[in-house]
């Protein structure tokens, strides 16, 4: 088996020949590698049925199961989003912008590939496909290193990938896959600044951590979903009943899935208790405030732990506040800056909402769960930035490019 060294370094060099690449190139690869997973279908079933196998004899919770699994319609799926990516346009070569000098030298900025992208991720092998969808198509190599969990099939994917990057005249080194199953090694290629330009983990907040506090390369942090839905006290009731089920159990496994519900004071007497029945009767736990409970007796108590809590299963907090900016308050405390929503009818309300909660993505009457690349019109994402510097929110393919200058002369010199 390769080194991480080696694979890392032969990433490197692919990156240098990716960074020329035509847009039809990548497209044409884009395009087969749609095809290929569509024509596989079986025998990645039957590794991801591997993977499956393993995670219920360990016991993984049911909500990560979900995360893991593979079938028709995620696979139609993968293919879906690599044939949206080829069409969107390719940000590399863009010139951004630009100006001629009193001298005559021509200065332009042009968006150019990152270099290598290391993707740290857990059970998910969706985020395979969509990680060498985007890096490619932005002209990065891409270095993969997915959880144990998801090995049999990171590696049937990854397989095919190779495949087509031969079959398409691309050095399949671009692709690199660390199969190795040991924590330690993944502190190995966060050492490597001298193959590696980013790092980006897609996980939970323990994986999060780990590799901002172990990385020697810059890291985009893709964060923790503590999302919140406020129930304003002028909200339409039946509209935010929607909301906060579809946001909450349309796939509680994921981010941007609503974990705390906020509902204003005057309107929690009628508003809970048809809420919490809803909810309940999707399976869903609720744990309350004191007031939530006097209002519906049989909640669970909420803990101070509850408000910061991403469960990813179906449990939500539910909180009554005295006003909008208790709301604001306890969403900039206790949230994770990725994705919060509001359900009012009031305009004001709604744009004081927007201006202070200090999240990636805000929301005027509608779902959480919409915080996503596919949903925003950026084809698939590779993640959902909720740090402030480079990208914020969810990140496709101008998120994965930087710049560099270009400068125009006729034989100018400094004097």
């Amino acid at each position: 088996m390769e080194t991480i060294r080696e694979i890392a370094r032969k990433a490197k060099e692919a990156a240098s020949v990716l960074a020329g690449l035509s847009s039809e190139a990548k497209n044409r690869f884009l395009l087969h590698l749609a095809e290929k997973l569509l024509e596989r279908k079986q025998e990645i079933l039957e590794a991801n049925a591997l993977d499956l196998e393993r995670g219920k004899a360990s016991g993984m919770k049911q909500a990560l199961l979900d995360r893991l699994a593979l079938n028709e319609k995620r696979i139609e799926a993968m293919a879906s989003g690599l044939r949206d990516i080829a069409a969107l346009p390719d940000p590399v070569g863009e010139v951004i912008d630009g100006a001629r000098r009193p001298n005559g030298l021509l200065v332009t900025r042009v968006r150019v590939p990152l270099g290598v992208v290391a993707i740290v991720y857990e059970a998910r092998p969706n985020v395979t496909i969509d990680s060498v969808g985007l890096c490619l198509k932005a002209g990065n190599a891409v270095v993969l290193r997915g959880s144990s969990s998801a090995l049999s099939s990171n590696r049937a994917l990854v397989k095919i990938v190779h495949e087509v990057l031969r079959r398409c005249d691309i050095p399949e080194d671009c692709v690199g896959l660390i199969e190795s199953e040991s924590h330690e090694d993944v502190k190995v290629l966060l050492a490597l600044r001298e193959y590696i330009d980013v790092a980006i983990p897609r996980g939970g907040a323990d994986l999060i951590r780990t590799v901002i506090e172990n990385s020697r390369v810059p890291v985009i942090e893709t964060g923790v979903g503590n999302c919140h839905v406020y129930v304003d006290d002028a909200a339409d009731l039946d509209m935010a009943e929607r909301i906060v089920i579809n946001a909450k159990t349309q796939r509680p496994s994921v981010c941007n899935a609503c974990e705390t519900l906020l509902v204003h004071r005057s309107i929690a007497p009628v508003f809970l208790p048809r809420i919490v029945r809803a909810l309940q009767e999707k399976g869903v736990e609720v744990r309350g405030c004191e007031e939530t409970q006097r209002i519906v007796p049989g909640v669970v108590p909420a803990t101070e732990e509850d408000w910061y809590t991403e469960y990813l299963d179906l449990i939500i907090a539910v909180r009554v506040v005295g006003s909008l900016d208790e709301a604001i308050r306890h969403i900039n405390t206790y949230g994770s800056h990725h994705s919060d929503a509001i359900v009012t009818l009031n305009y004001a309300h709604a744009l004081e909402f927007l201006n202070r909660v200090d999240s990636a993505a805000v929301f005027v009457n509608a779902s959480t769960r919409f915080t996503d690349g596919g949903e925003f019109g950026m084809g698939a994402e590779i993640g959902i930035s909720t740090q402030k510097l480079h990208a914020r929110g969810p990140m496709g393919l101008r998120e994965l490019t930087t710049w560099k200058f270009v400068v125009y002369g006729s034989g100018q010199i400094r004097e």
